[in-house]
């Protein structure tokens, strides 16, 4: 069951919020076709704003949106400038009244969908894929990530035959509900076809009841890296002695 099902559909409501926070009535279909339309235009709007995710709230009148980006001035823009085109743009599109919050993400090798987008850049511009796997791996683990696993599959380092290569590291309980896993797919878009990464990580168990508000989830990041820079030496210094 773990292997074959959404890690994010599988814990929604025990430890995983929703993207979209309304009530849909009669209209849920055309709210639905809507979300979907506001989140494929911001995606394409700001290709290199670094956006994890868009969570689209909605009243009567209002929708307002919460973007989750590792690089929140390029979405801002100088002066807001960027923020305010955006906001007039989904106005026309919607007919409705936008409100547009940004939220930054400190750790981007924490969350999933910043690391496949950052192993499908290297991809296209031709790097190795294992190693950006690894370098993916190593990078989330040394931030605190408790376990990781990536998939890739496609034709791999341009071979004829198309393949799957995973690799992992630490801990990633599928079954546990309890589990706080962060799972997303990117695509490569590659001279040889497409490559599709699939990421999962293991951000360590929630215990208690947890607040399902996707923002504040997000606030809830494993505390601090493991290995906090280099070590140092508590003996006493000697000096060096000039010949």
């Amino acid at each position: 069951m773990g292997q074959k099902i959404n890690p994010i559909g599988f814990r929604l409501g025990v430890v995983k919020g929703w993207d979209s926070n309304w009530y849909g009535g009669k209209d849920f279909a055309e709210k639905l076709y809507e979300d979907q339309q506001i989140r494929k235009y911001v995606l394409a709007r700001i290709p290199k704003g670094g956006i994890a995710k868009v969570i689209i709230e909605r009243t009567l009148k209002r929708i307002t949106l919460t973007i989750h980006t590792a690089r929140p001035g390029v979405v801002i823009g100088k002066g807001g400038a960027e923020v305010d085109k955006l906001k007039e743009e989904l106005k026309k599109i919607t007919n409705k009244d936008i409100q547009i919050n940004i939220f930054e993400i400190k750790r981007p090798e924490l969350d999933a969908k910043l690391v496949g987008e950052s192993i499908a850049q290297q991809l296209q511009a031709r790097i190795s894929f294992r190693r950006a796997m690894k370098q993916a791996i190593a990078a989330s683990m040394r931030v605190g990530a408790e376990g990781i696993k990536v998939k890739l599959s496609g034709r791999l380092g341009g071979a004829e035959m198309a393949r799957s290569e995973m690799y992992k590291e630490g801990r990633i309980p599928l079954h546990t509900l309890r589990a706080d896993i962060d799972y997303a797919i990117s695509e490569a878009l590659t001279v040889y076809g497409i490559i599709g990464i699939k990421v999962w990580i293991f951000k360590g168990e929630v215990y208690g009841k947890r607040d399902l508000s996707p923002n504040q989830g997000a606030a809830n990041e494993p505390k601090g890296p493991r290995n906090a820079g280099p070590k140092r030496d508590g003996g006493p210094r000697r000096r060096k002695r000039n010949n």
